[in-house]
């Protein structure tokens, strides 16, 4: 007698249909996700999957959905409604943006300790205290644009609600932190190169990891486990000073996170991070797909691309190799690196925004600013 077939359930179904976009948007924790969001949820992603929308935008919103999806569940007992009504909203602003001190004497206020703890214990949550106004106004923002796909209006743009935000920063200032806290400038990479200094497969991909990923201008970590040997072109060599010609190469980007994907960004490595992309790709056979790839235990290379996360874990561990402090750096470290190195070496600061493709000048000028107010005479008057 044959065996009845077994249904699957909804969270399986659900699992099923995330792997299936999971080449287009990265997932690392499927089956987690596949309990937290719900069916109208999923459906919702992959119709922007379908849509072509940019991958680093899928990954916010996703991210920010299953927290979205969490915090509901945690505050209210049930999944999100769609549209969320007004007093949902601002639940949510009470419960992200609060004031420390008056924690102190009134424990009811800000966000209640079962639901932190709920969080928490699921990851959602790490650090303690209040979120910062921008983290807020992105998940809601991404809230009403998922809103908006799903077809229905929010109260997104109230009155109550955005008078409730602007009381909130105001009543708990907050100085903006840079994403790194310290960039990784020249001499903190050369520390960092001393750690990879076998020939082994790992030392091999996080040397080049780090030299192409600050080299090419502070490529973002997205960027950087997302190249593909097919955006490397071989460039005729540079011509060097009494020594040698120097490799080229020029790493195509596509669509990146300040670009559409009819545009074709272009940055150029030249010298020893070619060597090191190089000497990666031959120890690890690497002729097509994916550039930078996880290692297994036996010393197996994977055929799928690193997660984007796993590039900051390795900056880190790397960090912590040289003997610094892991929570001073991040791979967003590279990026402000590139330019803050770029400004101590006297390079103007449109070349360094050719090369790390910055298109607000206000934004890159701020690390030029920063080096040079250190180094300048008004900072030496004593």
């Amino acid at each position: 007698m044959a065996k009845p077939i077994k249904s699957q359930t909804s969270v399986e179904r659900r699992a099923e249909e995330l792997d299936t976009i999971a080449a287009v948007l990265p997932i690392e924790r499927r089956d987690e996700l596949a309990e937290l969001l719900t069916d109208q949820d999923v459906e919702t992603l992959r119709h922007l999957v379908n849509q072509g929308m940019g991958d680093n935008t899928l990954r916010a919103l996703t991210s920010d959905l299953a927290y979205l999806e969490a915090w509901g569940l945690a505050a209210t007992g049930q999944s999100l409604p769609w549209p969320a009504p007004e007093a949902l909203l601002l639940k949510f602003v009470a419960h992200h943006l609060w004031d420390p001190q008056h924690r102190e004497t009134d424990p009811d206020h800000g966000m209640p300790a079962d639901v932190d703890e709920n969080l928490r214990s699921q990851g959602f949550l790490r650090s303690a205290g209040p979120h910062a106004p921008s983290t807020v106004r992105r998940r809601l923002a991404n809230w009403s644009t998922l809103t908006r796909w799903r077809g229905f209006d929010g109260a997104f743009a109230s009155p109550a609600l955005k008078s409730a935000i602007r009381l909130a920063v105001r009543a708990v200032p907050r100085t903006r932190r840079r994403k790194s806290a310290k960039a990784v400038t020249g001499d903190v990479l050369a520390k960092l190169l001393a750690t990879c200094a076998t020939d082994s497969l790992r030392d091999l991909r996080d040397r080049a990891i780090l030299m192409v990923a600050f080299a090419s201008g502070g490529r973002r970590r997205s960027e950087i486990a997302g190249l593909r040997s097919e955006q490397l072109t071989v460039e005729p060599p540079i011509p060097g000073d009494d020594c040698p010609p120097l490799p080229s190469l020029a790493i195509h980007l596509g669509r990146t996170k300040t670009t559409s994907g009819d545009e074709d960004d272009v940055v150029y490595l030249t010298g020893r991070p070619v060597d090191a992309l190089n000497a990666w790709m031959v120890a690890a056979k690497i002729e097509s797909g994916s550039v930078f790839r996880a290692i297994g235990r036996w010393g197996t290379v994977s055929r799928r691309a690193i997660d984007p996360q796993s590039v900051n874990a390795i900056i880190k561990q790397r960090v912590e190799l040289a003997g610094l402090e892991p929570g001073e750096f991040s791979a967003h470290g590279l990026r402000s690196g590139f330019l803050t190195e770029a400004a101590i070496r006297n390079i103007p600061l449109l070349e360094a925004m050719e090369q790390s493709r910055h298109r607000s000048v206000q934004q890159a000028s701020s690390y030029y600013n920063n080096a040079t107010r250190r180094s300048g005479r008004a900072a030496r008057i004593l």
